[in-house]
């Protein structure tokens, strides 16, 4: 069912009678995170449930999920009394762009409630905007002190109080008359003063944010949902920056996942989006990622941990070695031939080097690298030999490894990568290719021979020696639902037709990639709409039934990239050449993608039917193509 309608640069749900909806949304900033559930119970009332994370307030112990975390009483926070009179309140409308914003109403008062987390502190800010909508004055006070302690917490770095704290408020509203005031959720070290906050200014901060991160690259198409949606994942993505002891570091959130990063999530996932999108801080973030991992190279090639964690002081590697060496030597390569600065590559080159090494130290004799799992460790059967993950992302990141080979002047080691990028294409072809269901395409490990959603990471690493059935596959029954793409096809390994949304967000940008625009089109419109104004919005997700379909931050990353790499097949030649095949769906009339940013240059391209291709760099013509054509663009 739908609540959603596309509104201004988000999306709005006008509450109708009757209708009972709950949902949350996830914000973050550098020092907070906030999980805020909304909706309307029977009878019309609003309810609303703060859920904050503060993540470098540390608890004990201190590992992955250690992130101070609270769920707020509703007891904590003030009501609005008219005249000492508390009066429900009815939901009116919500609507979310970056904030989550509110319109309530009572007999007394009309009510715009927005929330965000501050930009610079730790607190979670809901400004109130309370007019009075009767004929004559009320007065209008609030129901707390203005300082609640709401718990108390003992972790690594002292004694924590979580505190809700608002702006006095006593005053008596004309009719039509209005008042703002804030109300804070914070956290801090007893012995830190408490914070002093200031709504309109952090409300100013969270738009600025907002704005940059919706404007760095936009996207104009015929297709509105389909430009929000981008909009919105543009924003997810980069929002969830938190400033840890070692640094600006990017994290999935979720409620779990803080002021850590992953060698899926931040490296292979986030890391490449950012450098496209060319945000100072996104971008500070991604190097700080890549950086986490490289003391752990050492000589005798011991596995690098899953995560880094801990504000970068500790790891995880409970799953063993995923291939995580495969998706850093596929991501940091991505990343370094695409930002455009010399000193990152520096930093990444012998991590790159590093990491091929050792994908070539873990290659079997039948020729695929091996792993113990991959990056959903284990939820689903994975022969701990080797599976397709592993192996097709370090055949990607041997093929880009070697361009950047090209460009440091080490043209030995290109040709060498190279030479291990053809071989492990033959190896994939023979170990992993199968008949499944009458499809000749990929079993995804040997010993459990169920379609997975996984089998599109050939063809997102340009491998078209099985496309047409691997394609067909994908979309089956067998695999695709309204809900995306299964994990796994239906049958004792996946009772629970559980879905991961990165590997339905990979199986949309290798079908484009392997030039099956058209039909798979319907399919993601269909999917856009589900994730953008249906039961669960404004985010892709995680997965689900695990986890509850939370909208971690990587997802949305990967969303952006079956743009630039699905629509228009991005691929790295080397610093400041990229391999692009602009390419407009049959449903659309014209595309624009605007501040791409390659090689530190901002590339406009305008896509519009029966004109050519127009590819601009920092404002000027650069040139032409047709639509669909492949072209090399060097900036």
């Amino acid at each position: 069912m739908d609540y959603f309608k596309l509104f201004k640069d988000g999306i709005r749900w006008t509450v109708r009678k009757g209708q009972v909806h709950k949902d949350d949304i996830e914000m973050a900033s550098f020092y907070t995170a906030d999980i805020i559930t909304y909706g309307v119970c029977e009878g019309g009332k609003a309810f609303f449930d703060r859920y904050c994370v503060f993540p470098m307030l540390r608890t004990i112990p201190n590992n992955t999920h250690a992130s101070l975390r609270h769920s707020y009483k509703p007891e904590a926070f003030p009501v609005l009394l008219a005249d000492g009179v508390a009066r429900e309140e009815k939901a009116v409308w919500f609507a979310l762009d970056g904030m989550l914003t509110a319109k309530t109403k009572t007999e007394s008062f009309e009510i715009i409630r927005e929330f965000f987390p501050a930009d610079q502190l730790r607190a979670t800010v809901e400004r109130t905007v309370v007019k009075n909508r009767t004929a004559r004055p009320v007065h209008l006070t609030l129901s707390t002190p203005s300082v609640v302690l709401e718990s108390e917490h003992r972790g690594t770095k002292g004694c924590y109080l979580l505190e809700v704290l608002h702006d006095e408020v006593d005053v008596v509203l004309a009719p039509g008359e209005k008042t703002v005031f804030g109300v804070y959720c914070t956290g801090r070290i007893a012995s830190e003063p408490m914070l002093k906050l200031d709504v309109e200014k952090e409300r100013r901060r969270r738009r600025m944010r907002i704005k940059e991160l919706m404007g760095a690259v936009t996207l104009t198409t015929d297709d509105k949902e389909l430009d929000t949606m981008f909009r919105l994942a543009c924003f997810r993505a980069g929002e969830s920056i938190f400033r840890t002891l070692t640094g600006d570091v990017h994290a999935p959130g979720g409620k779990n996942f803080y002021a850590a990063s992953w060698c899926n999530d931040q490296v292979e996932y986030s890391g490449p989006w950012f450098a496209q999108t060319g945000d100072a801080v996104d971008l500070n973030a991604a190097i700080n990622a890549y950086k986490h991992y490289i003391p752990f190279m050492g000589p005798s090639y011991i596995p690098i941990p899953s995560s880094v964690i801990s504000e970068g002081l500790d790891i995880w590697e409970g799953a063993g070695d995923r291939g995580d060496a495969a998706m850093y030597l596929f991501g940091g390569s991505f990343f370094a031939l695409t930002c455009g600065k010399p000193e990152y590559t520096e930093i990444l080159w012998p991590a790159l080097k590093w990491c091929a090494e050792y994908c070539r130290r873990k290659t079997g004799p039948e020729g695929v690298v091996c792993s113990d799992s991959d990056e959903l460790e284990g939820r689903f059967p994975t022969d701990k030999y080797a599976n397709l993950s592993t192996s097709s992302l370090a055949y990607g990141g041997y093929l880009l490894a070697a361009n950047l080979a090209d460009e440091l002047g080490e043209s030995d080691l290109a040709v060498e990568y190279r030479r291990r990028a053809a071989d492990l294409k033959i190896a994939i072809e023979s170990y992993f290719g199968e008949d499944m269901h009458g499809f000749k395409t990929y079993r995804y490990t040997k010993g459990h021979d169920t379609l997975r959603s996984w089998i599109c990471l050939p063809l997102c690493m340009r491998i078209f020696d099985r496309k047409e059935d691997t394609l067909n596959a994908l979309f089956s029954p067998y695999l695709w639902t309204k809900n995306g793409m299964l994990t796994c096809e239906r049958g004792i390994e996946n009772k629970n037709d559980t879905i991961w949304d990165r590997s339905t967000l990979f199986g949309f940008k290798g079908s484009f990639i392997a030039d099956r625009v058209d039909p798979c089109w319907d399919s993601l419109k269909q999917f856009i709409h589900t994730r953008l104004l249906g039961e669960r919005v404004p985010y892709v997700v995680e997965a689900y039934p695990e986890n509850g379909m939370r909208h971690l931050s990587g997802e949305s990353a990967l969303f952006c990239r079956i743009v630039t790499e699905g629509l228009f097949k991005l691929w790295p030649e080397g610093n400041k050449k990229f391999r692009i095949t602009p390419t407009l769906p049959g449903q659309l009339t014209h595309l624009k993608l605007d501040g791409w940013c390659l090689a530190g240059h901002r590339v406009c391209v305008e896509l519009e039917r029966g004109h050519a291709c127009k590819i601009y760099k920092d404002g000027d013509l650069l040139t032409e193509c047709e639509i669909g054509e492949e072209i090399v663009i060097a900036l």
